[in-house]
């Protein structure tokens, strides 16, 4: 005797047509090669995407029409904004539509916000947690941004603090991380001391070649405009009417990290950046990234800022590694085995 299974109700199927504002080209609208529709069929498959003119028409379930809907106002508010409307902007307005951080901003908004306009291109942030750093950065004297790879931590440090310089709210750029393997490998490397430390500097070189002409960059460091260096070359200092970042500082001790903060002078600001899952301290030591929320957690004009895989801007799949990633070490219990094993290998560079 053979069970039946009784189908359940067939979602309803409802129709909802938006307009192109009258001053805006559906080319504006839909994207080069109508991009922005595919990538709004791919994040919304359940709805049918047609556009006649300055008419765009949804059908699907009522869940899917009222997601595909959100998007299309979104890339219709960044179109009327001046910006290009891409497929990467269609899956932002989709992640921002999930996101448990939206208050009310509309990713319009996010993405209209420059922080720096230099050779050809303008850097903006392109998450809403990416928006809340930036916006971090600019409001208090010194900022933790706290998160994991490709979430653009350092490089959008560097761009606010190139912003200050080029507006004279600074007097220079100082870049710093620490060298943590300095007494164990670079000692055999061939060179000076500048040249066995530059590979651990060279993130840092390759931001500001980003965003300044390269030319003009040995000018400025010659100049003491802008400083790279290693973290033990802060000790003993005070910096004033400085930008100041601090790069890596997952690998840093407690004793290191207190060193660097009591180096703020006045008129500057300081931003620490680094990633709590990539400590590549030997032995036992602790993480100074670790533990300075426990001292400085509510202390004011200091702000922490938790990036997340929603704000990696690398490679779609970076985020999926990130995390899955989260999800093996919080099931498995296996955080500080992995630390351990990637200070062995090398990995996570």
């Amino acid at each position: 005797m053979t069970a039946s299974v009784t189908p359940g109700p067939t979602p309803s199927v409802i129709e909802r047509r938006l307009a192109i504002p009258d001053h805006l080209s559906p080319f504006q609208v839909l994207g080069e090669n109508d991009q922005a529709l595919a990538a709004l069929e791919d994040v919304v498959p359940d709805t049918d995407v047609t556009v006649r003119g300055h008419e765009v028409t949804l059908r699907g379930t009522e869940e899917a029409v009222r997601r595909a809907e959100h998007i299309v106002r979104t890339i219709i508010g960044i179109a009327a904004s001046g910006q290009a409307v891409t497929a990467e902007a269609v899956q932002r307005a989709a992640d921002l539509q999930g996101d448990e951080r939206r208050t009310d901003q509309r990713l319009e908004q996010v993405l209209s916000q420059a922080v720096l306009s230099a050779r050809g291109r303008t850097i903006r942030p392109k998450t809403l947690g990416q928006k809340q750093y930036v916006d971090a950065i600019e409001q208090n004297t010194v900022t933790f941004g706290i998160g994991p790879a490709g979430t653009g931590k350092t490089y959008l440090a560097v761009a606010v603090g190139v912003h200050m310089l080029l507006t004279k709210q600074v007097n220079r750029i100082i870049l710093t991380r620490p060298a943590v393997e300095a007494g164990e490998r670079l000692g055999f490397l061939p060179g000076s001391l500048n040249e066995k430390i530059d590979p651990y500097l060279r993130p840092l070189y390759d931001a500001l070649h980003d965003m300044l002409d390269p030319e003009s960059i040995p000018r400025l460091m010659a100049a003491g405009t802008i400083e790279v260096a290693p973290l033990a070359y802060m000790r003993g200092r005070t910096l004033n009417d400085a930008f100041i970042i601090l790069d890596e500082a997952q690998n840093t001790t407690p004793e290191q990290m207190k060193m660097f903060l009591t180096r703020l002078g006045f008129n500057s600001t300081m931003v620490v950046t680094g990633d709590v899952t990539q400590v590549d301290l030997p032995g036992d030591q602790r993480s100074g990234l670790r533990v300075v929320e426990q001292v400085l957690g509510g202390v004011d004009d200091i702000a922490f800022c938790r990036l997340t895989s929603r704000d990696v801007v690398r490679h779609r799949l970076v985020a999926s590694i990130v995390e899955a990633y989260g999800r093996w070490e919080v099931g498995s219990g296996n955080r500080e085995q992995r630390r351990h094993g990637s200070r062995r290998t090398g990995e996570g560079r």
